[in-house]
């Protein structure tokens, strides 16, 4: 194996078992949502509260694209909330890493943006995201992310 691929590899499982283990800290305070998204790629969402204003999500996805791919991305975001008459709106953005699993694997970063509603009354959230990438290994390109996706609060 290429030291591409292990530093790609070592970066999927750190970035795995520390979300796991930040799903399970924050799951007793319900700071916690676990859902899909749907998009590319479409998969396995979770994100974890740090304040009312900051959060790091991650997701386990599978990309329908030419070359079907395994994503896993995590970032750290930013949210900003919109003044609406019921439920709570967000305004996100964010800084994040990603690997891409594949014949050809890439290590990278994407900067999300987008909106996140929370219902009223409900431990359902909607989100809406598109997130450029930079890919960095092997060679550099530029992309595009993006999706919708329902998260329930643990």
């Amino acid at each position: 194996m290429n030291k591409t691929k292990i530093t790609i590899l070592a970066f999927a499982l750190a970035l795995l078992f520390g979300a796991v283990s930040t799903i399970e800290a924050q799951s007793r305070y319900s700071n916690t949502e676990l859902g899909v998204i749907l998009g590319e790629p479409t998969g396995i969402s979770f994100k974890s509260w740090q304040s009312d204003n900051t959060a790091i999500d991650a997701a386990l996805a599978w990309s329908f694209g030419e070359s079907g791919s395994v994503h896993l991305h995590a970032d750290y975001l930013r949210h900003k909330w919109l003044d609406v008459e019921t439920g709570s709106l967000a305004f996100y953005y964010g800084l994040g890493a990603r690997a891409v699993f594949a014949d050809d694997s890439k290590f990278g970063a994407r900067i999300p943006v987008g909106l996140q509603y929370l219902f009223p009354d409900t431990r359902l959230s909607m989100f809406f995201e598109v997130a450029p990438t930079l890919n960095l290994i092997p060679d550099t390109d530029f992309g595009v992310n993006g999706g919708i996706g329902v998260r329930f609060f643990l």
